[in-house]
């Protein structure tokens, strides 16, 4: 009687579920189905009751299959009390979507309909701004994320700095204190390069499950690396992504490490990255009133990583994200994103789209420039709404040694810029030490950097 009062409170009455499947339950952490046991969970608790992930037994054979047949047999440990019996399991259910090694695209490949409760946002992290009173056309014109073309910035007079490059450093330097995101044109990365880069990894995550799964870990010594969330069991809520990550800089990363699928353009795409950051920090530099060369004499451009984001399609879209919202624990992040779009910035109290421009750039600055520069430019929390059509994809590369250089090299606000009026807000930290305290927490919408104020 328990068990179908469960199923009936679960179900709005009916002990199957929306797809008429019968009624998964969980008592005292056994999950069971159709009268089978499963002894592991590769099942997840959906927005409105429990469901198995997968439509059939054998989508993912090599993921608890043998312990389920052992279990076939085996009958539940009944629970001592009705409060006794669980009905979500969150411990589980992560370990049983990691196992699988397919991440969120491998759910949608085994026929899942509804997101399951791991990866469930709370209802304020799900704001949509557009959706307030008034005019979304007129919003988003008072709020438009600023766009700095750099083509002028190859204009030299041969001796200071050109007008039309004192332009560039001023919007830049406005841009940076006011809303900590913009967007770069005239960059000099071709258009043919940035549209490959994109392929690529579209091949990888389109391509072979297997060459996929053997790249899958959460061994950040791997310099090559693809997961789902790495902070999968730091965080609150998954996101609706999976990712490959690839060490670039500071040390040479062999060609043959990387997927087969995307390793020549990654290689190019990275040069090109980092000739980029040397000019964006040349530009900061200078915004701050600073010699161009000073943030690169900090190494602030020493180390480079691409985080290579797939964002598949989501059956349910408002009940989950793409990437909860946050702040990068780089220096400096410059993003290539698709014709998808879902890219939001918080500013002025409200989020902003950051929409795709033909062969623009996204730069946003990280924790480590606000804490440098003692708050003068800001590290924006930004996020990526989920889609119900069209898959996203993005290419983030982050300016940071962590964890791959052993430097103890300590960084805190730049004395150049300190004053009796402005003095320091931030202790000195290592790039290792912050990031390792942001990874600690995973993306859970509130700043690092506060963790680090004197």
């Amino acid at each position: 009687s328990l068990l179908l009062c469960l199923s009936r409170l679960l179900t709005n009455g009916s002990p199957f579920n929306r797809h008429g499947r019968h009624l998964l339950l969980c008592v005292s952490g056994t999950l069971c189905r159709d009268g089978v046991v499963w002894g592991h969970p590769l099942i997840f608790l959906g927005a409105n009751c429990i469901h198995r992930a997968v439509s059939d037994k054998k989508s993912f054979p090599q993921v608890g299959q043998a312990q389920a047949e052992r279990r076939r047999e085996e009958k539940p440990p009944m629970a001592s009390s009705p409060c006794a019996a669980q009905v979500f399991d969150r411990l589980a259910e992560l370990k049983a979507f990691d196992e699988t090694r397919a991440g969120v695209k491998g759910l949608l490949e085994a026929g899942v309909t509804t997101v399951p409760r791991i990866f469930l946002s709370p209802v304020r992290d799900r704001a949509d701004d557009s959706r307030r009173p008034g005019d979304p056309a007129a919003q988003q014109r008072r709020h438009q994320v600023p766009v700095v073309d750099l083509s002028a910035i190859a204009q030299d007079d041969g001796g200071g700095r050109t007008a039309p490059r004192r332009e560039v450093v001023e919007q830049i330097r406005r841009a940076s204190e006011s809303w900590g995101f913009f967007q770069v044109v005239g960059h000099g990365v071709p258009a043919q390069v940035l549209d490959e880069m994109i392929a690529g990894i579209r091949r990888f995550n389109e391509g072979d499950a297997g060459e996929k799964a053997a790249f899958y870990s959460r061994d950040t010594s791997r310099k090559v690396r693809y997961s789902s969330n790495f902070d999968l069991y730091q965080t609150r809520t998954a996101n609706w992504r999976d990712t490959l990550f690839c060490c670039m800089a500071p040390d040479p990363l062999p060609p043959e490490d990387l997927p087969a699928a995307c390793r020549e353009i990654a290689l190019e795409y990275s040069a090109h990255m980092a000739r980029l950051g040397e000019t964006l920090f040349e530009l900061l530099s200078e915004a701050l009133g600073l010699p161009p060369s000073h943030l690169k004499d900090m190494e602030c451009d020493k180390g480079r990583s691409l985080l290579c984001h797939y964002y598949p399609e989501c059956p349910e879209p408002d009940l989950t994200l793409g990437t909860s919202r946050h702040t990068d624990s780089d220096f400096l992040s410059v993003l290539l994103q698709d014709d998808v779009g879902g890219l939001q910035v918080f500013h002025q109290d409200r989020w902003v789209d950051v929409p795709p421009l033909a062969g623009a750039l996204v730069i946003n600055l990280g924790d480590l420039v606000q804490l440098i520069t003692n708050d003068r430019f800001k590290s924006a929390e930004h996020k990526v709404v989920a889609k119900k059509q069209g898959t996203r994809v993005s290419v983030g590369c982050f300016f940071t040694t962590y964890p791959f250089a052993s430097s103890t090299r300590l960084y805190g606000p730049i004395k150049e810029l300190l004053s009796d009026d402005n003095p320091a807000r931030y202790m000195e930290t290592s790039v290792n030490d912050y990031a390792r305290y942001y990874k600690s927490t995973g993306l859970t919408g509130e700043s690092a950097l506060s963790h680090f104020k004197l």
